[in-house]
């Protein structure tokens, strides 16, 4: 299981340019991207379900209400709020269930965060899809910024598909298996591709 690491991320960046003339373009104009990790914890994965399909700033704002009302974000503290207490985090009814489920799968031991670092993605990938509200996009960002998994391409990820789309001056409806089929170049380093699109993304967006 190759991951990346503050030691070797610059070196990887440097590898996908030499192969691929926009992402030196990136690097040129951008510079490096940040290394976007979080520690491998309950708040960490609370807060990858808050940012589906919502913006980060949205995310983030709910992860730091959730902070303020239990000062540290853990499975018991989270089990002690009433709907309500959650919905005032803004909270949906939707995330209350899925983070909620999640609190009660860890206090059980049917999901223990520490043991799934040391499994191969394919097995990270099924241990975690059993929780409810679960899905691809959420572990392929578990696997990236958690595990920091050097090798994934978050296909669900509307942020790098569009990014995909504009640094390589694709159609709007390129299909999906097209954009994969590119995204395997960047094999074995499909992950640091995915923050140079973001990265690239994010410039983009803050200059204009």
């Amino acid at each position: 299981m190759t991951t990346f690491s503050s030691e070797n991320f610059h070196t990887i960046c440097d590898t996908l340019a030499t192969n691929d003339k926009d992402l030196t373009s990136v690097i040129a104009t951008y510079g490096y991207p940040p290394m976007w990790t979080r520690p491998n914890t309950f708040e960490s994965l609370v807060h990858i379900i808050l940012e589906q399909q919502v913006s980060l700033a949205s995310a983030l704002a709910t992860l730091n209400k959730l902070r303020e009302r239990i000062k540290t974000i853990t499975p018991e503290g989270v089990l002690t709020l009433s709907d309500e207490e959650l919905k005032a985090c803004y909270f949906s009814r939707q995330k209350t269930a899925y983070v909620r489920y999640l609190a009660d799968a860890i206090l059980k031991g049917s999901i223990d965060l520490s043991s799934i670092a040391n499994l191969p993605n394919d097995d990270v990938r099924s241990t975690l899809s059993q929780l409810k509200g679960v899905g691809n996009w959420t572990i392929d960002v578990y696997l990236m910024f958690v595990l920091q998994r050097v090798d994934v391409f978050p296909i669900g990820d509307l942020a790098a598909v569009n990014a995909l789309k504009q640094l390589k001056k694709l159609p709007a409806d390129t299909s999906r298996e097209a954009l994969l089929e590119i995204a395997l170049n960047w094999q074995p380093y499909r992950t640091v591709a995915t923050m140079l699109l973001w990265h690239f993304y994010l410039s983009r967006r803050a200059k204009k």
